[in-house]
């Protein structure tokens, strides 16, 4: 009997949150394998808020998805079937995996990481804290805007996967660490269980004024996950040659993209603002050995947030964007071997 994949293939373009009408839900058999060849089973697939960017038609950092192609997101999966030299059945794999049951690369598929069948950690910790998410905060925090210690570091969207690992970071390095969550829930779970020195709930009436009494001193290091009002709100802050890591603007995502157009703060201050992509960085060996040995030493807390079944990855990714989850956020797509 024929293997049955499904895949969730771009269907229309969202206009505000994702909806299940903007994909096709396709199942189509798996052909036989070929030399040089693997099947991996999805088992969890990254929710990420660059997915909300891959489905817009704009200019981006790669190509935008196009419509009737299987949605593209990050995934680990384990391989069932192997044809292959490179890879044994058992082993899992980290990459592109997309929005899928299955998926068949060959021996020279670029973007694929092939990792040990017991990796020895969580496999949902792999795509989060010691994943993309990880790996993203580690080098936004270490060479895009290094902290020093009792230097002001503030980390906006704080209780995400990537500002939650990025301001725990910070604390390692001996920072006074302030960050910006939606909800008294999650600013108590950045100070009580995460070890932030403050939290700032945007959605509280006076969040400005609680911003500037968590920040006496000024801000030395704005690691930027927000953008919007957030944004200016923290750069008016920053003290004269201040740092700005800009990893990215998830208030626009869902409309036109734009942050805020005060740049004017940036001259005034002589802020050094660099924008970044963790694509940039290949050598992640040294990021996934800092961050698992930090979280083995009980220095560094994953949390991640599961969510099930493949057909609900549209609305899924919307909890990206309505503060409905903690960490990192996880399809699962398949119970593991």
């Amino acid at each position: 009997m024929s293997m049955i994949n499904r895949q969730l293939r771009l269907k229309t373009r969202p206009e505000g949150l994702v909806q299940r009408a903007n994909f096709d839900l396709v199942e189509q058999p798996l052909d036989e394998l070929q030399d040089g060849e693997v099947l991996v089973r999805t088992l969890y697939i990254s929710m990420d808020p660059t997915n909300r960017v891959w489905m817009r038609d704009i200019p981006q950092y790669m190509p935008p998805v196009a419509i009737g192609e299987v949605m593209r997101g990050f995934g680990l999966g384990r391989v069932v079937k192997s044809r292959s030299s490179r890879y044994s059945e058992g082993d899992l794999v980290q990459g592109l995996i997309g929005w899928q049951d299955y998926l068949v690369i060959n021996d020279s598929a670029k973007g694929y990481v092939r990792l040990p069948a017991d990796p020895g950690i969580p496999l949902p910790t792999l795509l989060g804290a010691c994943g993309m998410s990880g790996v993203t905060a580690y080098y936004g925090m270490t060479d895009i805007a290094p902290v020093k210690a009792g230097e002001t570091l503030v980390v906006s969207a704080a209780a995400g996967s990537v500002g939650s690992i990025a301001g725990q970071i910070g604390k390692i390095m001996g920072a006074r660490v302030v960050g910006i969550a939606g909800g008294a829930d999650k600013c108590r779970y950045l100070v009580d269980e995460l070890g932030f020195d403050a939290a700032v709930d945007y959605k509280a009436e006076n969040w400005k004024q609680a911003l500037k009494e968590a920040t006496p001193d000024g801000i030395h290091v704005n690691f930027e996950n927000v953008g919007g009002e957030i944004m200016a709100a923290v750069m008016s802050r920053m003290v004269i040659g201040g740092r700005v890591a800009l990893c990215g603007l998830i208030s626009g995502y869902n409309s036109d993209g734009r942050a805020s157009d005060n740049y004017s703060v940036i001259i005034i201050k002589r802020l050094i603002v660099s924008g970044f992509l963790v694509l940039d960085y290949t050598k992640t060996k040294e990021a996934v050995q800092a961050l698992a040995g930090w979280i083995r030493e009980g220095k560094l807390k994953a949390e991640e947030t599961v969510a099930d079944g493949l057909e609900n990855a549209p609305e899924v990714i919307n909890r990206l964007f309505d503060g409905s989850h903690r960490g990192k956020l996880l399809l699962k797509v398949a119970s593991d071997m």
